[in-house]
């Protein structure tokens, strides 16, 4: 399967780059330069989904644990949704695929930035139980743009001890 989808996921992620340049923790011009080889790393090492109408994608979502991070938490990375097809519960889908399968995981805290101009992508998070935590930062490849940190927790460990 890997070998199959890579490509279609490196096109979803450089459209969504085209599309939402600001929104990504990286640009267009850095990602068209990887090799083949990122690109099936990339699938292979990670949980990513990919919503689709027939073969055309309408959008993606993926499931990232940063080394920094505990081990019982991971990030939603690469959100996006297809101009055509917001609003119509593409990102509902998506993320819930993704808070199910962390949740199967027994991960017990979803984190994610949003940037300060992205007003809807916040209001979205929020209605899914999403909470500001109150760290923030700035783009690293936009200067001057903030952004802020929200989480979902899944489980609260200090209420159910194991």
């Amino acid at each position: 399967m890997v070998r199959d989808q890579w490509r279609l996921h490196r096109a979803v992620r450089l459209a969504m780059l085209l599309d939402v340049p600001r929104a990504y923790g990286s640009t267009f011009a850095r990602e068209i330069a990887f090799d083949d080889q990122v690109w099936l790393d990339r699938i292979r090492d990670g949980s990513s989904w990919l919503a689709l109408q027939g073969d055309l994608p309408l959008g993606s979502v993926t499931l990232f644990h940063a080394p920094s991070q505990p081990d019982d938490e991971a990030s939603l990375v690469a959100m996006w949704v297809a101009a055509h097809a917001r609003g119509t519960g593409v990102a509902d889908a998506l993320v819930g695929a993704l808070l199910e399968h962390a949740a199967a995981l027994g991960l017990r805290r979803i984190t994610l930035d949003v940037a300060d101009e992205n007003g809807r992508a916040g209001a979205f998070y929020e209605r899914l139980g999403f909470v500001r935590t109150g760290r923030t930062g700035e783009l690293p490849h936009f200067p001057g743009v903030g952004e802020f940190e929200m989480e979902r927790v899944l489980c609260d460990r200090t209420a159910f001890p194991r």
